[in-house]
């Protein structure tokens, strides 16, 4: 062989390999309320443990989620932008709010589930503002990660703490039900979280639950935030062709 195949043939392998070690990763964002969040303490949202459940080095995880945040809150403080300017091709978002976003008047969005529908607000500044329905909300996050050229992937609320008579109360009439609504209108994944999360609770009951919220009837600790995210694993791997399946750990 000549020289000069040989050094081009050294250079070309090279170059492949250095392109591929220095390929940019993909990064899982997660956006959502204090149940989600990396928070302090005795308390833990399932966002912080499900980092552990996913190979990092073939994917980043950036948990996004910010304690008492709406769908509304979300993206008006700004908390959306600066997730959607980081999104790249290739990207993932988890996304589901629900826990705050039950009242207009305060922090939450509207209730008229997936619709056009608003309501004005006047604001504590004396302002008004025109408050759009929760459905809105996620189907702005959804088209904006889209545009971005990343996959959104929505998820429904965690249930709280209480059984009523060995029953979880479920979200499947409100938040539940309107994130399925906007995943097959937006032809995007869901994971219905709160009602594969209820199950469970309803098998284990009350007294195993309560073990699982140190301090109130929402916010769970270690070992709630690691349940709550090996089922949101569960319902990722339940998707059909779901592409971030193949960045979960073995």
């Amino acid at each position: 062989m000549k020289k000069s195949v040989l050094v081009a043939l050294v250079v070309a392998l090279f170059s492949l390999t250095f392109c591929d070690t220095n390929k940019e990763k993909p990064t899982l964002y997660i956006i959502g309320d204090s149940t989600v969040a990396q928070n302090s303490g005795k308390i833990v949202g399932w966002g912080s443990p499900i980092a552990d459940m996913f190979d990092t080095t073939r994917i980043n995880v950036v948990n996004k989620a910010r304690g008492g945040r709406s769908s509304r809150t979300y993206l008006n403080e700004g908390l959306w932008q600066e997730v959607c300017d980081m999104l790249k091709p290739g990207d993932f978002v988890l996304m589901g709010f629900g826990h705050n976003d039950g009242n207009p008047q305060g922090r939450g969005s509207a209730m008229g589930g997936y619709s056009e529908e608003t309501t004005e607000v006047t604001k504590p500044d004396g302002t008004t503002e025109l408050v759009h329905t929760f459905g809105w909300y996620m189907t702005k996050f959804v088209r904006d990660a889209k545009e971005k050229g990343a996959t959104p992937i929505l998820f429904s609320q965690i249930p709280w703490r209480e059984l009523y008579d060995g029953k979880s109360k479920r979200s499947d009439k409100t938040f539940g039900k309107w994130l399925g609504e906007i995943a097959e209108a937006e032809q995007v994944q869901y994971v219905d979280l709160n009602s594969m999360v209820a199950d469970k609770y309803e098998a284990m009951g009350q007294e195993a639950v309560n073990a699982f919220f140190p301090g109130d009837h929402t916010h769970t600790n270690i070992e709630g935030a690691t349940l709550n995210a090996q089922t949101m694993i569960e319902g990722l791997q339940q998707l059909e062709k779901c592409k971030l399946v193949k960045y979960i750990k073995k």
